[in-house]
């Protein structure tokens, strides 16, 4: 009786186990995609003529990926001079406006690769990702972009507790009370 005991422990022991060490092998999705952008832009620099070495990589190889990858992208980003810059509806009529990334397509890239750059041995204070002038590109393309949708960019409020619990007036804060069972 102690061995099928033994068995039953030592089987869950085991799957346990197992399941771990499938956690460890399959990254997160978010993991994936650093993985995945860190590779297409060391791809990029070994591409150029000449090769760049990651460690001579600069805020200029940078903002030269991020025009590069331009061309490929979905998002409609109308002209000054097209009738429908700054039009905040999808345009009725084709138009010869460019494709483009979209600024927040940018932005969360740049996010990974930052990171993606201190897990692979760069400093954090030598990181061409981080820079300034990464940061007042993203800043232009975002204001650019919301200028041509005709919708300004806006910033999300946090969410706060409402401290007004009798009150009557709409609140578009957020009660932490609603999250609790997720925690």
């Amino acid at each position: 009786m102690s061995d099928k005991k033994y068995i039953a422990e030592g089987s869950s022991c085991f799957s346990n186990v197992v399941h771990q060490t499938q956690q460890q092998t399959t990254p997160s999705r978010y993991e994936s995609q650093k993985r995945r952008d860190w590779t297409n832009f060391g791809h990029y620099l070994k591409n150029k003529r000449p090769p760049v070495p990651l460690s001579q990589c600069d805020c200029s190889h940078v903002l030269s990926y991020l025009r590069y990858l331009d061309q490929f992208g979905k998002t409609k980003v109308h002209s000054q001079g097209c009738i429908f810059y700054g039009q905040s509806e999808p345009c009725p009529a084709p138009c010869i406006c460019p494709l483009r990334q979209a600024w927040g397509s940018l932005d969360a890239l740049i996010g990974r690769l930052r990171a993606a750059y201190e897990e692979n041995g760069g400093s954090h204070e030598a990181n061409p990702f981080a820079s300034g002038e990464i940061r007042v590109y993203l800043r232009e393309i975002r204001e650019f972009q919301a200028k041509a949708r005709g919708l300004p960019y806006k910033k999300k409020k946090k969410k706060t507790i409402n401290q007004s619990e009798g009150s009557e007036e709409p609140s578009s804060t957020v009660r932490t009370s609603q999250f609790n069972s997720f925690s």
